[in-house]
């Protein structure tokens, strides 16, 4: 401590210091002073609860985008069903307009347009993102559902199963296979956009990052800091994935 203030004084009165001494007043001010390092654990937190609730909401509308879109696509010629042929206009409309707009501009509409009257804004943050995955992850499922030979669902519904049940217990178990990687994939992405919110004021590891920097003045180290601590996220997430494909490779073998 008594180093840090000594060199402190030094660097602010201009006079000349080691490469290492600025270094360490440099991380100093970043990580150390006044427990900063709290502000960042603070952000990890905010930032996994933000991905996990867009993981849910995009899981559940993917799903069911998936679902309807893929009924409406295997129905037999002449045995049309309108209402399918309305959800499936809808669906097709959200997954065209969120995958063909930029995130940040969805982020903005949301917060400064939607709901500009919230001041909670890490939760239209995750809200948004989880709208935003759910058009990936249906294209992502349905192209796997479409994948799966129909001869699996013919046999289901030969057994008496409906459609729900067919799609529950025979379809999606085979699809989630083929999909997994793709998904794995959405997921982590899906991490890396949380940073995205902190345009609408969502408080989570970049604006803890942004928040010292601009009481520093130095933002090489809490950038450099965020980053480190979003690629060892995303190295933890890609060892669980490879961990759960072996597992399933090791069940069909079985």
């Amino acid at each position: 401590m008594e180093s840090y203030t000594l060199w402190k004084t030094m660097i602010s009165s201009g006079e000349e210091v080691t490469f290492w001494q600025d270094f360490y007043v440099k991380f100093y001010q970043a990580f150390i002073e006044a427990d900063r390092w709290k502000q960042y654990l603070n952000g990890v937190g905010t930032t996994l609860l933000v991905t996990a609730i867009a993981l849910v909401i995009g899981i559940i509308l993917g799903v069911l985008v998936a679902m309807l879109r893929t009924a409406h696509d295997q129905q037999l010629p002449g045995h049309r069903n309108p209402l399918l042929g309305v959800l499936n206009v809808i669906c097709s409309i959200y997954t065209t307009v969120i995958r063909g707009t930029p995130m940040m501009v969805q982020l903005l509409i949301m917060g400064m347009v939607i709901f500009s009257s919230s001041r909670n804004f890490t939760a239209v943050g995750a809200l948004t993102l989880g709208i935003n995955s759910g058009a990936y992850v249906a294209e992502i499922i349905r192209g796997g559902l479409m994948s799966l030979d129909p001869g699996q669902a013919e046999a289901g519904r030969s057994l008496g199963l409906g459609y729900i049940d067919t799609m529950r217990y025979i379809v999606i178990p085979q699809a989630f296979k083929a999909v997994l990687p793709a998904l794995s994939n959405e997921f982590i992405i899906l991490l890396k956009d949380t940073s995205l919110i902190t345009c609408i004021g969502g408080k989570e590891l970049l604006y803890a990052a942004q928040g010292i920097y601009s009481r520093t003045y130095e933002a090489m180290f809490p950038l450099i800091g965020t980053a480190v601590i979003y690629l060892v996220m995303v190295m933890i997430l890609t060892w669980l994935q490879g961990k759960l494909e072996r597992r399933l490779r090791e069940s069909d073998r079985r």
